[in-house]
C-alpha cells in the first residue's frame, strides 16, 4: 500500500488551504478510482492524507501537490493492519508509519523538494526519493507558459492543435515544451513508479 500524507506550509501566512487542496484531490481521484483504497481526508490540521493501491498514482499525485508549491508530502510504504477502517485516520500500519516519517522530513530545509518516500527498504526509498525530487523541482520551477503547454499535450492534440488554442506558432510551442522539460518529465515518472514499486517489495529486480 501506499500512503500520501501532505502538510500544509506556512499555513499561517497563507491561510487554511486544505479545503482548496482537497477538492483538487477529488477531481484527480475521479480518473483514479481504481486505485483510491481509502479516500482523502483531513486528518489534522492543515493535513491530508489518502491511501493508495498504485505506485504510479502516488508519483502523479505527489506531483500534483508539488505543482501547487504549498504541501509537503510523505509517500509511505509497506503493509497496512487489517481490515482497514472506514477512514485513513482510523487505519494503521508500516505504511502510515513511514507516510509521517516521510513528511516530517519533507518538511526540513535540507530537502532539495519537499517530497520524500519512506518504506521498509531504506535505500530503494532512497532512490525514489532522489528520482520524484528531480521531478518535482521541474514541476515547481515550472512557468505559467509552460503549464498551458503541458495541461493541453495530452497524447492526441499536436502541437499544431496546441498552437492555434493558444494563438501562438508551433515553433513557439516546441520552445516551451523544451524548456518546461515536458518530455524528460513525462519519460521520467513511469522509472520513479518503477523504483517505488521495488522499493515496496511490488516488484523484485
Amino acid at each position: 500500500m501506499f500512503v500520501i500524507t501532505a502538510d500544509q506550509r506556512r499555513s499561517t501566512e497563507h491561510g487554511d488551504r486544505v479545503e482548496q487542496i482537497l477538492a483538487a484531490i477529488r477531481d484527480w481521484s475521479d480518473a483514479h478510482r481504481s486505485d483510491i483504497v481509502l479516500d482523502v481526508e483531513r486528518t489534522v490540521g492543515d493535513e491530508v492524507q489518502l491511501v493508495l493501491a498504485s505506485a504510479g498514482s502516488a508519483v502523479d499525485l505527489g506531483l500534483m501537490l508539488m505543482r501547487a508549491r504549498e504541501w509537503s508530502v510523505g509517500i509511505g510504504m509497506g503493509e497496512v493492519d487489517l481490515p482497514l477502517g472506514d477512514s485513513a485516520r482510523a487505519s494503521s500500519g508500516e505504511a502510515f508509519v513511514h507516510a509521517r516519517r516521510a513528511v516530517e522530513r519533507a518538511k526540513g530545509k535540507g530537502e532539495p523538494a519537499p517530497i520524500v518516500v519512506s518504506g521498509p527498504d531504506a535505500g530503494g526509498a532512497e532512490a525514489a526519493t532522489a528520482l520524484t525530487q528531480l521531478l518535482a523541482s521541474v514541476v515547481r520551477r515550472r512557468s505559467d507558459a509552460g503549464w498551458e503547454v503541458a495541461d493541453l499535450l495530452d497524447g492526441e492534440r499536436t502541437q499544431k492543435d496546441i498552437a492555434q488554442a493558444l494563438g501562438i506558432s508551433e515553433q513557439a510551442v516546441s520552445q516551451r515544451i523544451a524548456s518546461a522539460m515536458i518530455d524528460e518529465e513525462r519519460r521520467a515518472r513511469p522509472v520513479a513508479a518503477m523504483l517505488l514499486e521495488r522499493a515496496s517489495g511490488g516488484i523484485r529486480p
